[in-house]
């Protein structure tokens, strides 16, 4: 079974904004991000369908992979899509947190193409 220390969580978001975010330090979150109140990660196992049902056909993309358990109690998994529980930062999020940031382009057949490492 996972736990906090073994898992990520991802962010998806314009290429240009997380440019803005290391210019700046931080990532305060996209528009949809401040709208809500919170930022939006997905799990692994919810990326795809992240992208599918967000960002589809969107190129120029990053996809940032962040340490869960560097958010403390700021971080909270909580019931969204179908139930599933999606983890929500109520606060900004601290580059430290970051462990990889990586293109998120678009294959042929117009999916995003992920990196290997994802399952």
């Amino acid at each position: 079974m996972s736990t906090i220390n073994d898992i990520r969580i991802y962010k998806i978001c314009p290429a240009a904004l997380w440019r803005e975010a290391e210019r700046a330090g931080v990532f305060m979150g996209a528009p949809v991000d401040h709208a809500d109140g919170f930022i939006h990660f997905s799990t692994a196992a919810q990326l795809r369908e992240t992208a599918r049902r967000h960002f589809a056909g969107q190129e120029d993309l990053t996809l940032v992979a962040i340490d869960p358990a560097a958010l403390g109690a700021a971080l909270r998994f909580e019931p969204s899509r179908g139930g599933d529980l999606f983890p929500h930062l109520y606060g900004t999020l601290p580059l430290s947190a970051v462990r990889r940031v990586a293109p998120l382009p678009l294959g042929p057949d117009g999916a995003h193409v992920f990196p290997e490492e994802i399952p």
